[in-house]
């Protein structure tokens, strides 16, 4: 398995390249750049201007830049915003973070709800229940996540039982440490739920399909004539075999949280990944723009190595030493 993991490592670098090259190239093909909006301040001259491309080598040619920033990238250098003024690894460490907690906190709820509903709708298939979740999936499924966090802010704002976006609340610095807990509790509900619900649906119906499958093996069967519980026949046999094909999805249910959070993150004001890259992207941050890609993937490249490594654990036929 080390051996495995280390080929993936290896792997994975020139794909990052290529995918940080490919970045690189769109953010220069684009018209403008940052420095554009600075040339319309009266007060800032072009000497001035001047001085920072020659700084940050803006006025070398593209792959000389490319070169120079991926020099840095060795030394956990990401680069300079220019649109906030700070290095780059400052403004990622903490919005990588809070995007983290929010793809983190949607994972859970979706894993700890979407399985024990696809397991209850194959036990009881075809029944009052199997087609009340069926239902209630598909109307999941239909309904626009920004749609949806948008009248959950509009009942926040009419009930005042959640807060309306943003990370904090305003005296969050006062509180005691269990009251910061539970202040980002709150402020978590909403994204949280607008994420995962269409991820709930999808993958409840995952699991019933793949646990209908698993109950007609012949070894289910076998498990039920030696006369063992049927809790133990669901949960223990059936169970462990039908979950397999939901940790293949690991990976990319991870990077499609990541991909879903951007919107919900402007939309509720979450300060993280999404909604900084939008702001990258508008103002021409180039180093921005590319260092969150970069962690992007990253990430998913580490969901789906996670995935097969939790994949051999599940399932002892599965063996990566060839």
């Amino acid at each position: 398995m080390f051996k495995y993991i280390i080929k993936r490592i290896l792997v994975s670098i020139p794909l990052l390249l290529v995918m940080s090259l490919l970045t690189f190239y769109l953010m220069h093909i684009t018209p403008g750049n940052f420095f554009d909006t600075l040339r319309m301040d009266p007060q800032i001259s072009e000497e001035t201007l001047a001085r920072y491309e020659e700084l940050y080598q803006l006025d070398k040619p593209l792959l000389q830049q490319y070169l120079h920033w991926l020099k840095n990238i060795v030394h956990l250098e990401f680069g300079y915003s220019f649109f906030y003024n700070v290095p780059v690894s400052k403004i990622l460490s903490g919005r990588l973070f809070n995007t983290f907690i929010l793809s983190f906190a949607s994972m859970v709820l979706t894993w700890a709800v979407a399985i024990p509903l696809g397991i209850l709708a194959a036990v009881n298939r075809n029944r009052i229940i199997d087609k009340t979740l069926s239902m209630v999936s598909f109307i999941c499924l239909s309904i626009p996540s920004f749609f949806l966090a948008m009248l959950l802010l509009f009942f926040a704002s009419r009930s005042g039982i959640f807060p309306l976006g943003g990370m904090y609340s305003a005296n969050f610095d006062d509180l005691t440490f269990m009251g910061k807990i539970i202040d980002l509790l709150r402020h978590l509900i909403i994204p949280t739920v607008v994420i995962s619900l269409g991820s709930i649906a999808s993958l409840q119906r995952i699991m019933r399909g793949n646990f209908l499958e698993t109950l007609r093996q012949q070894y289910i069967l076998t498990a039920r004539a030696k006369g063992l519980p049927e809790n133990r026949v669901i949960y223990v046999h059936a169970l462990r075999n039908a979950i397999n094909p939901l940790i293949t999805l690991f990976g990319y249910e991870l990077s499609s949280l990541l991909g879903g959070a951007a919107l919900i993150e402007i939309i509720c004001n979450w300060p993280g990944l999404g909604s900084l890259m939008l702001t990258a992207v508008r103002a021409k941050d180039v180093y921005l723009v590319m260092s969150s890609m970069l962690m992007g993937g990253v990430l998913l490249l580490l969901g789906n190595l996670i995935a097969d490594i939790l994949l051999a654990w599940s399932d002892p036929r599965i063996r990566y030493d060839k």
